[in-house]
């Protein structure tokens, strides 16, 4: 969102910007421009734009970055020649007309300010081919978002940083909004577009009662989009939030700001005013969702607007000072097509998955953190066959299904007396008097586990639920772990017995250190045999080695094995053909 804009220059010299006395008139012009980009800015000096901004060079081929030639260091004084390269017209009389010279190499990485040349922070090369390696939780690239043409990512939300005036500008016109709209800016009865419209009123009038025609257009842009940031936003972090190629922010105190891109994690150039600022953004969270967090409460789990996940902790247990975790989800829920196109499955078990739960088989998504468990759930439970009753169960809501009968519901944390929790488990209690067909518990991680199965087990077939574990057999002993953790004196046996009678299909998820995320295990969960649960492998990813761009050369593959569960897909009328099992190519999948 930019308050300035470049506009129209003017055959006159600009006009000096109004005093404290001013008009209104010049505040409505403002904003009037503001909704209206085709129009000339006010206050924006077109002179100080001129001298910043150079005039576009014509087209020419990408090259790497090469250290820039001496005659191409001079901004201000350009020889003739350089001259001749960035404007058509013809340079004057010469005794020799010279060749004229190549075109310097572009330098993406420096912006030219008033106070000097400002490096942006460099991003580390990226093989291409990262693009169709990303992970499951970002949405998929269109070209123009996927690499620069010399292979590096590009980087949307770098930024040179304000020069010391405009910072100090940007100071007296936060604290000048802050004291103008007064508690405006915490009331809930306000709405967005409300206390949108009343900010870029306020920050216009404290603007145009400053001297501003020093500064250009692109510094003046900046600072009206971090005042902007600042005051309705997430200050530093809201251009990352904003990056399609972002897919987790975190946040080490004011002064490191990470991100994790196409699997990779890069320092960026963001940073906070102070610890202070730090709280704030994380105050505004989790206020939207009537959460708090503070001495007595300094941990926190909430989430944003969209859905992304936002984990929060601050002093005295973050010792360097507030922490922020976001685990961005796209705009758009991915789709089987996108996880295929990501690598994480192949069509071939996308038609099991979606067999296993149109079959209602109980299913369960098991895979470390950030192996993209969530995401797997969610396609998942879009299989799900429209006229089914669905209840979804989360800590904080992520799910995004597509079915009309959904019901959702949502743990809630205990308040300042301590009392008032509603536990996952609880719900799932509660749950089954709401008349389910199928139960979605979003990551089962303490006592809920035994209520899950005990669902599941009681004619509440098709249920689906997560869980950490790194292998389809330390699934079904953190499994046990989880069940005895809901306090009931159960022999071991007896709960083999429930897991082996309740869950039906295993999904394992791996982040493999390319950064991808892969399905590696489809498994069968058979029964018992004496006193260990016996597990079958339907399908397998199989690694062949590592390519020249140091990616996971690997293909999801059946082993052969009929899983038993066929017979009980075909009482549901679904048919799954022997050949699936043996030419991973081979595979027709009817529905009845």
């Amino acid at each position: 969102m930019k308050i300035f804009k470049k506009g129209a220059k003017s055959d006159t010299a600009p006009a000096a910007p109004p005093t404290a006395g001013g008009s209104d008139n010049n505040i409505t012009d403002l904003v009037d421009w503001y909704l209206n980009p085709d129009a000339p800015s006010p206050v924006v000096d077109q002179e100080a734009t001129q001298r910043t901004n150079s005039p576009p060079a014509p087209p020419a081929p990408r090259v790497p970055a090469e250290p820039i030639p001496p005659v191409a260091a001079a901004p201000v004084a350009a020889p003739p020649v350089a001259a001749a390269q960035v404007a058509p017209a013809p340079v004057a009389a010469a005794p020799v007309a010279p060749a004229p010279a190549p075109p310097a190499p572009p330098v993406p990485l420096t912006a030219n300010t008033s106070a000097g040349t400002v490096e942006y922070t460099p991003v580390p090369q990226v093989n291409p081919a990262d693009a169709m390696q990303a992970p499951a939780s970002e949405p998929a690239p269109t070209p123009d978002q996927d690499e620069s043409t010399d292979g590096n990512l590009p980087v949307r939300f770098e930024r040179p940083p304000l020069t010391e005036e405009l910072n100090d500008l940007k100071r007296e016109a936060k604290d000048a909004l802050t004291i103008r709209l007064g508690s405006l800016l915490s009331d809930s009865t306000v709405s967005e577009e409300q206390l949108q419209e009343m900010v870029i009123e306020g920050l216009a009038d404290v603007l145009l009662n400053q001297d501003t025609s020093s500064y250009s257009e692109a510094q003046l842009d900046q600072l009206g989009d971090e005042l902007l940031h600042d005051i309705l936003g997430h200050g530093p972090i809201e251009p990352l939030l904003e990056d399609p190629l972002v897919s987790e922010i975190m946040v080490n105190g004011p002064n490191q700001v990470f991100v994790e891109r196409a699997g990779k994690i890069y320092e960026t150039s963001a940073r906070f005013e102070s610890d202070a600022q730090v709280r704030r953004v994380i105050d505004r969270i989790v206020s939207r969702i009537g959460r708090r967090i503070d001495e007595s409460s300094p941990m926190v789990d909430a989430r944003l607007p969209d859905g992304s996940r936002v984990n929060a902790i601050i002093p005295p247990l973050a010792v360097d000072g507030p922490s922020i975790t976001i685990r961005k989800f796209s705009k758009q829920a991915l789709t089987e097509q996108d996880l295929v196109a990501y690598k994480t499955l192949t069509w071939e078990s996308v038609g099991l998955l979606r067999a296993f739960v149109a079959g209602k088989l109980n299913m369960l998504i098991s895979g470390g953190t950030g192996s993209g468990k969530t995401t797997l759930l969610n396609v998942c439970s879009n299989f799900i066959p429209e006229g089914e009753r669905v209840v979804t169960i989360e800590d904080s809501v992520e799910l995004r299904l597509n079915q009309r009968h959904v019901v959702r519901l949502e743990s809630r944390p205990a308040n300042i007396e301590g009392r008032g929790e509603i536990a996952i488990r609880d719900l799932v209690k509660n749950s089954l008097r709401m008349r389910p067909d199928r139960i979605v518990v979003g990551e089962c991680r303490g006592g809920e586990a035994l209520d899950m199965l005990q669902a599941m087990n009681t004619g509440h077939d098709g249920s689906l639920t997560t869980l950490h574990a790194n292998s389809p057999r330390d699934c079904v002993a953190r499994l046990e772990t989880l069940v005895l953790m809901a306090g009931m004196d159960l022999p071991i046996r007896a709960i083999r017995e429930q897991i082996a009678s309740a869950i039906d299909v295993i999904v394992q998820l791996s982040r493999l250190r390319d950064g991808t995320r892969r399905v590696t295990h489809i498994t069968e969960v058979v029964g018992m045999e004496g006193d260990t649960i016996t597990l079958s492998d339907i399908f397998l990813l199989e690694t062949r080695g590592i390519d020249e761009h140091g990616n996971y050369i690997a293909d999801l593959k059946p082993t052969g094995l009929r899983p038993l569960v066929a017979e009980r897909l075909a009482d549901h009328g679904i048919e799954l053909r022997s050949s699936l099992f043996g030419d991973p190519m081979a595979m027709e999948v009817g529905l009845g």
